[in-house]
């Protein structure tokens, strides 16, 4: 139960973080996106995939344009980050 609730709170985290401007989400945002796939396993291994599963769900939604922005430097690309 208790990493429920640990889990509660990184979102909570994650939703405060997104309505900061781009440009201040970039750090905190990368320190909240390496927690998270620890707290995916943890969570998929203590309550169950059900959990886990929503928990995937709710990281690839929040991290999309994270995960793209990253993709991009990876390949080489140059990406913009809006003002």
């Amino acid at each position: 139960m208790t990493w429920i609730v640990i889990g509660c709170v990184w979102v909570l985290a994650c939703t405060v973080i997104a309505m900061l401007p781009i440009r201040r989400q970039i750090v905190p945002g990368v320190m909240l996106m390496m927690v998270g796939p620890f707290l995916i396993w943890v969570l998929i291994d203590q309550p169950g995939w059900l959990v886990g599963g929503i928990a995937l769900f709710a990281f690839l939604s929040m991290f999309r344009n994270h995960m793209i922005y990253m993709t991009q430097i990876l390949m080489g690309q140059r990406p913009e980050i809006s003002k």
